[in-house]
């Protein structure tokens, strides 16, 4: 499960259980709405509850990413696991934007916030 939320050009997105690909369009529309009406958004992704997640997001993850991936600014990534962690990082080298990686959720909100 999934939620999204917008703030101006922030989307925020918190994933319960299993991130499935229905869950990822949802997240994906709202990124693409985000960047036809506000511009560049500011991404915070809490993962910090994810049990785990398809193999088909991970594919579909790939292909936004390098589509996509010169139209963020900010990517603030929550979660305490390693493999995400360095997933995330990995995600990194296919967008033009900073990536940062946060165990606390706060510490990440406030990275992402415009300066």
């Amino acid at each position: 499960m999934i939620t999204v939320e917008h703030k101006d050009d922030l989307v925020i997105a918190a994933v319960f259980g299993e991130f499935t690909l229905a869950d990822f369009k949802e997240f994906e529309q709202a990124v693409l709405h985000n960047i036809q009406f506000q511009g560049k958004p500011r991404l915070l992704l809490d993962l910090s509850d994810m049990t785990g997640f398809t193999l088909d997001v991970a594919w579909e993850d790939i292909k936004f990413s390098r589509e996509h991936g010169n139209q963020f600014s900010r990517v603030a990534v929550v979660t305490g696991s390693r493999w995400l962690a360095w997933a995330a990082w990995l995600s990194g080298a296919f967008v033009d934007s900073e990536v940062q990686v946060f165990e606390d959720a706060n510490l990440a909100e406030d990275w992402v916030a415009p300066h």
